[in-house]
């Protein structure tokens, strides 16, 4: 008994070491003195922002003289007494959490807010380790700070977990806190939608793009980290992985840092690509969250609808990159996790079932902000372009490239025109004079559509 206890201790201390090293090395690179933590600040505490924290809490919470985490979330948020009573069962169904909350003399105001005798907080039960938008996944506690200028003015590294939404004005908020630094932060964004821009040209503008706009960061200090990744199994260790894009200095060290047995970190330079194809993935999921609630989740309906949808996303690649090939099994992986566990899926679903309506807006209770949304009507009016047109192979003729996006001409009409009902994404995917999506593919390939100015510069210059 006693050699495996020492056993163990050494396992443990190998990997503390290692833990401790992978710190040293990113510590180094910043230009960290001794004395002074690396300091990393999470804005925005949805369900992905507030695992990606608690996981490096998790793994480096523990070197504290090296490392200071905490989340900022805006305050007074209140929660109301059905998710407040579910939040208690929740925490008495886990008796590592009831144990934890006991000892940090935190759970009697639980009992109180399932009573209805006090009203409990978001950013009070994050710091218990529970996300509003993800209730059902107890987190550990997270250091939060709800005014936002303290959480950043300082902060080496910046992880944005805001909606695409939100983000614009978030960080030029931030931007004014940071008029007087000498060195730039490291700002890495988990965010997943765009907006669209038509003057002077047709162009997509990203989440990195708003920050590098709003803060005067430069684009070299920004990265986008992306995968098929669902944060609740994240958290709870499920086997994942994503991919961290960005300048060749910083996206190798920090996927290296961000790096964890069960959670691999890959990287690439294509920042700006793999960042859209985040958002694209979203627009599409909404449609088969609406087909499968249509066709009482028909294996056969969901998968017409699959290949249809995904011919698509293929031919939109082609107008977006040069050698769209290699964006093919980033881009179907993470459209598969969010068709079978993502929140857009989810919202198509309960839309097409009649227990959300449009009216309501695509700010959810319990999921956050459905960024397919705001991604459908961004899509749509960039490719509504004349400017960017192609050439239709039936007609012989120059059309708009949404021309040849059925299914996300059918979304628009229904997300955001509200011309159309849930059911007519049935008839965009039944119609007879819709083309085999081999041949849509296979007319990107054989068409010259990549427009390298959709992708433009912050500055908007377009690029080269």
């Amino acid at each position: 008994m006693g050699g495996a206890e020492d056993g163990t201790h050494a396992s443990n201390g190998h990997a503390n070491g290692a833990v401790e090293d992978k710190v040293d090395e990113l510590r180094r690179l910043m230009g960290k003195a001794d004395g002074d933590p690396l300091r990393i600040v999470g804005v925005g505490a949805g369900a992905w922002g507030s695992v990606f924290c608690a996981l490096l809490q998790d793994a480096y919470g523990h070197l504290r003289d090296k490392v200071q985490l905490r989340i900022w979330r805006r305050p007074g948020r209140a929660v109301d007494r059905a998710t407040a009573e579910h939040l208690f069962n929740v925490i008495n169904a886990r008796e590592d959490v009831l144990r934890r909350l006991i000892r940090r003399c935190a759970y009697l105001k639980y009992v109180e807010g399932r009573l209805g005798d006090r009203t409990l907080y978001a950013d009070e039960i994050l710091r218990d380790g529970f996300c509003l938008n993800m209730i059902d996944t107890p987190l550990c506690p997270l250091k939060v700070v709800t005014n936002l200028q303290e959480a950043v003015w300082n902060a080496d590294i910046v992880i944005n977990g805001l909606p695409s939404t939100e983000t614009r004005g978030v960080f030029g908020e931030i931007g004014r806190y940071w008029k007087e630094r000498v060195n730039a932060p490291v700002i890495i964004s988990l965010t997943k939608g765009i907006e669209a821009s038509v003057d002077p040209v047709p162009r997509i503008i990203t989440p990195t793009q708003m920050i590098c706009n709003a803060t005067k960061v430069p684009l070299d200090n920004v990265l986008y980290l992306g995968g098929p990744n669902i944060a609740s199994e994240i958290y709870n260790k499920e086997y994942a992985n994503a991919r961290i894009c960005g300048t060749d200095k910083w996206r190798k060290p920090l996927a290296k840092f961000l790096r964890q047995p069960h959670f691999i970190v890959w990287d690439n330079s294509d920042l700006i690509t793999h960042e859209v194809m985040g958002g694209l993935k979203n627009v599409y999921a909404i449609g088969a969250g609406m087909v499968a609630a249509l066709t009482n989740e028909s294996a056969t309906s969901k998968s017409v609808y699959f290949a249809l949808c995904t011919s698509e996303m293929i031919y939109i690649t082609h107008l977006l990159e040069e050698e769209p090939e290699k964006l093919a099994g980033p881009l179907l992986a993470d459209t598969y996790v969010t068709l079978l566990k993502g929140r857009n899926a989810w919202y198509g679903h309960r839309l097409a079932k009649g227990e959300l309506t449009l009216e309501m807006g695509d700010s959810i209770k319990g999921k956050g902000t459905i960024q397919g949304v705001s991604a459908v009507d961004a899509f749509y009016n960039l490719l509504s372009q004349d400017s960017l047109s192609v050439m239709h192979p039936e007609a012989n003729k120059s059309v708009a490239p949404v021309e040849m996006c059925p299914i996300l001409k059918t979304l628009y009409k229904i997300l955001i025109k509200r011309e159309l009902p849930t059911e007519s994404i049935l008839q965009a995917i039944r119609d007879e004079s819709m083309c085999d999506p081999r041949e849509r593919i296979e007319m990107a390939r054989g068409q010259s559509l990549y427009r390298p100015s959709i992708l433009g510069q912050p500055n908007g210059d377009v690029k080269a």
